[in-house]
């Protein structure tokens, strides 16, 4: 397949992170159009805004330099969900973001792909601080972000959500 953005190729144990193809469409875009998955994320009822997203994920490697990767495992080469590192303009700052595709929940992706991703933000690309911003309903991920190591630090508004809560990851060396 061919790859979509300048997104090296990240691999732990059982994961593939790599650059969005145009294979990954479909699943990304009824992750979104998903009311009850999407909802911690950001659901988008409409197909064409979904598909519009997922123009977004790809131009934002483009325009930052990073990204969403695309889980994918190593068993199945199935795209499991996305898992990088997000900072569109409005964003108090780069933030450490993760979604795993329904059948893949409760098997530890999101934590795997996070560590990683977390890992190449600090040591490949210099980053020193990273947070996960996350709406104040989704205890799910803000489970994942303290078992992370993180903390929460403040609420702030959300420009696409509203009210969020953000969590600070700890530094390189406490990573």
């Amino acid at each position: 397949m061919s790859a979509l953005t300048p997104a090296p190729v990240l691999q732990t144990q059982r994961l593939i992170l790599r650059s969005p193809e145009l294979r990954d469409a479909e699943p990304v875009i009824a992750f979104l159009m998903d009311e009850n998955r999407a909802s911690g994320f950001g659901h988008i009822p409409k197909r064409d805004d979904a598909w519009r997203w997922f123009g977004l994920m790809v131009g934002h490697w483009h325009i930052r330099g990073y990204g969403h990767f695309v889980i994918e495992t190593k068993d199945s080469h199935q795209p499991a969900g996305i898992c990088g590192l997000w900072n569109p303009d409005g964003w108090p700052e780069p933030e450490l973001a993760w979604v795993v595709f329904d059948d893949f929940e409760r098997q530890g992706i999101a934590h795997e792909a996070a560590l990683r991703v977390r890992q190449w933000a600090y040591k490949d690309l210099g980053m020193t601080t990273l947070t996960s911003n996350i709406v104040p309903e989704n205890t799910r991920s803000i489970a994942l972000a303290e078992r992370l190591g993180a903390w929460f630090e403040r609420r702030y508004d959300n420009p696409n959500m509203g009210d969020g809560l953000l969590y600070r990851h700890p530094g390189q060396e406490g990573a």
